[in-house]
């Protein structure tokens, strides 16, 4: 592969920025300095990128995607998937089990990461689903090479509801893993369902959803699992919480260590209830977006270090599956292409800073899931890299949305920054608008200790 030198560019990480560069040797890091490199070190350089003064950050990693591969690639695919998230400067993903099959079999998990192995771009990490049935299973994958346990305890996209509790006793006192969870108590949404259709019919308006999906079932659901994790010791984490009551159930000591952790999603950080009324059944998702001071206590607890990162529950489908009313229409929405620039852009409404931000997107995910290697622009680390252009706006439009469901929420906004270009394992992936599928992402290794 060469010696690539990416140089003459603002460096950040480790919550210090620098003017340098960087020499990728071997897909791995092999040096990291300041100031401009020496007339020897660029001679010995077969590739010399000079980005001037563009940003050069750790690749994003994304805990939490639906790539819909295997069984609903109609909506999209690992390999369409992930041309999606390195043009949005993620550079690794985990992927969730509700697939057709479900990821709930040893056999279902290798497909997968075959799968992945022949197409995907980014580095991948698949989760194990669990059922009522399956603990054997979980007791016996090698989580070394697989993210965790993803739980169920609210139905969505692909039903896979654990509600056996004596199940649940056994996932979270015996797997030796990270046990994600969807927490939203479903005998409340179907309690509340039903109120509301009872008043007012099958035909309800999407604003409905998150009165469906309420507060009290986000809450209700994370005390319970909660609970159980600080009694049998569990390394619980909980995936796109949504509301301000739930953050009480965490706290804001660092990582590693921290033994109950918890995700916020770019959706829930972005939106309010307040624009169901212009994007409908775009913004529909598990759990719901919720009020004005839902988001502003969940930007407050993230800045703070009560949710310790952020992620996408990026979830294509055709624009089709989200017609109808907010009991019809599908929940969930393309996202990994644009999170990074998301985040960018609340960077600069002064919202969050850019080390947050960084901390949260790419050196947290790393810590917390013990990801060998990577989140960090160090020496002997992967090559995974992001150059982004601050001074060159980019507009989102039909012809640039990779996902293969073709729409985005986020289609006519124009954000401020650019996505320049994304190295994977020191193979540059993506260049100024151009996915290069020359090479292939790397299955990730995680140590949990």
């Amino acid at each position: 592969m060469g010696r690539t030198i990416i140089y003459n560019a603002e460096i950040a990480g480790d919550s210090r920025r620098w003017h340098g560069y960087i020499v990728i040797e071997n897909e791995l890091i092999a040096e990291v300095g300041e100031g401009q490199p020496s007339p020897d070190l660029l001679e010995s350089c077969d590739v010399k990128e000079d980005v001037d003064g563009a940003l050069v950050m750790p690749g994003v990693i994304d805990d939490q995607v639906h790539f819909r591969d295997p069984g609903l690639t109609h909506k999209g695919d690992i390999e369409t998937e992930s041309a999606a998230a390195v043009a949005g400067g993620v550079t690794s993903y985990m992927d969730m089990p509700n697939t057709q099959p479900p990821t709930v079999t040893l056999e279902a998990l290798e497909t997968k990461n075959r799968r992945a192995s022949e197409v995907s771009l980014a580095n991948y990490g698949f989760f194990i689903g669990a059922t009522n049935d399956n603990i054997n299973t979980l007791l016996a994958t090698d989580y070394s090479y697989t993210p965790g346990v993803k739980v169920f305890l609210g139905a969505s996209t692909g039903n896979m509801l654990v509600n056996n509790k004596d199940t649940l006793k056994a996932v979270f006192s015996q797997v030796p893993a990270i046990i994600a969870i969807h927490s939203e108590d479903e005998a409340l949404i179907r309690r509340n369902r039903d109120y509301y259709v009872k008043k007012f019919g099958e035909n309800l308006p999407v604003k409905y959803h998150p009165l469906i999906r309420s507060v009290e079932v986000c809450y209700k659901s994370t005390a319970k699992a909660v609970e159980m994790a600080r009694k049998y010791n569990t390394r619980l984490h909980v995936l796109h919480v949504s509301t301000a009551r739930e953050l009480e159930l965490f706290d804001n000591s660092p990582l590693p260590g921290k033994r109950i952790t918890a995700e916020v999603c770019v959706h829930h950080l972005w939106f309010t209830d307040n624009d169901y009324a212009k994007f409908g059944n775009l913004i529909k998702w598990n759990p719901a977006i919720k009020t004005w001071d839902d988001r502003a206590a969940l930007r407050s607890a993230l800045a703070q270090g009560y949710i310790d990162i952020v992620a996408t529950d990026h979830a294509p489908h055709l624009l089709s599956e989200k017609q109808g009313s907010c009991l019809t229409a599908a929940s969930g929405g393309p996202l990994v292409q644009h999170s990074l620039l998301v985040m960018l852009e609340l960077v600069r409404q002064n919202v969050f800073s850019l080390d947050m931000v960084i901390e949260k997107m790419c050196h947290a995910p790393a810590e917390l899931y013990g990801v060998v290697r990577r989140g960090y622009l160090r020496e002997g680390y992967y090559a995974d890299i992001v150059v982004v252009d601050r001074n060159v706006p980019f507009t989102v439009r039909s012809e640039n949305i990779l996902s293969k469901c073709g729409w985005s929420p986020f289609e006519g906004y124009t954000f401020h920054n650019t996505i320049k270009q994304t190295y994977v394992n020191g193979n540059l992936v993506y260049n100024q608008g151009t996915v290069i599928k020359d090479s292939r992402g790397k299955r990730l290794r995680f140590d949990i200790k």
